[in-house]
């Protein structure tokens, strides 16, 4: 990569050529935290050893049960407290993504976002778009978020947070790449139902490629969720995708990849409408 690659008439510059190793764990979430706590630090491990830089849990990992709602509000924790303390102690040497419930101070909870590196907090999110659709609502016991998602370094990248049903909203990933993310991160709890696992996959590809990024999808492989978790190039193709099973999947992003792709299919300098307005957000 000496002297850089050209993409769109800019030589761009050596770095561009860097790869990030990421790994993608997903399994079924049981009613107690520490029984998943267990299982995050298992993957934590596995995936340090493995050489990624960077592992992606699902969405709600710190406790379900899908026969009782009410747990979610009930085993929330703050981010202090016991469960990510665990995972935020066992981050050294790597960067851990996934989503927990917060008490939001008012009997709900916000489905927060985190990025822990080296044993601390880099970063968080609240979940912007709540779940009421498909006869579900998630809003019932969920606070919205109020702040857009961060794009965040994660080694040689800048990577743009989302979370599930977020991912159905094009203009959120559109803002993410205007503000320079090179990968979308996507922990979700992909509910299961015709044609739904179709979705998931549509969306992911469509995310990626509309946006010439990298998007790394997590899903929760419980009775109720899918599972599927993949890896989606920038040019829409998918890499690297697991079952319906428990499983930890390697994949590379390679940034030379992405300057190809935003070379020959440039469509965020061909856009002919100004970025989307997300800072006021409705309701």
């Amino acid at each position: 990569m000496l002297g850089g690659t050209k993409w769109g008439g800019v030589v761009l510059p050596p770095e561009w050529g860097a790869v990030m190793k990421v790994a993608l764990g997903q399994f079924a979430v049981a009613p107690d935290w520490e029984t998943n706590q267990r299982q995050c630090l298992d993957l934590i491990g596995k995936a340090r050893e493995g050489g990624a830089e960077l592992l992606v849990l699902p969405e709600g990992i710190l406790a379900q049960d899908i026969n009782n709602p009410e747990l979610l509000p009930q085993t929330a924790q703050p981010l202090d407290g016991p469960f990510m303390e665990g995972l935020r102690k066992a981050s050294q040497g790597i960067a851990v993504v996934g989503c927990v419930n917060v008490p939001d101070g008012a009997g709900r909870f916000y489905n927060t976002q985190f990025v822990l590196r080296d044993g601390a907090f880099i970063a968080t999110y609240r979940k912007l778009h709540l779940y009421d659709a498909f006869s579900m609502k998630e809003s019932q016991r969920t606070s919205p978020g109020l702040e857009l998602p961060p794009v965040v370094q994660i080694g040689d990248m800048k990577v743009g947070l989302m979370t599930c049903y977020d991912v159905r909203f094009p203009e959120l990933a559109r803002h993410l790449a205007l503000a320079g993310a090179e990968v979308l991160l996507l922990p979700a709890a992909w509910v299961r139902g015709p044609g739904k696992e179709r979705h998931w996959e549509i969306m992911s590809v469509a995310r990626a490629l509309e946006n010439t990024c990298y998007v790394v999808a997590v899903g929760e492989c419980g009775a109720r969720n899918t599972g599927f978790s993949m890896v989606v190039d920038p040019l829409g193709v998918v890499t690297l995708a697991l079952g319906e099973a428990p499983a930890l999947g390697f994949a590379t992003l390679d940034r030379e990849r992405i300057a190809h792709a935003r070379r020959v299919l440039p469509v965020l300098e061909n856009r002919r409408f100004a970025a989307p307005v997300l800072a006021e957000l409705q309701g």
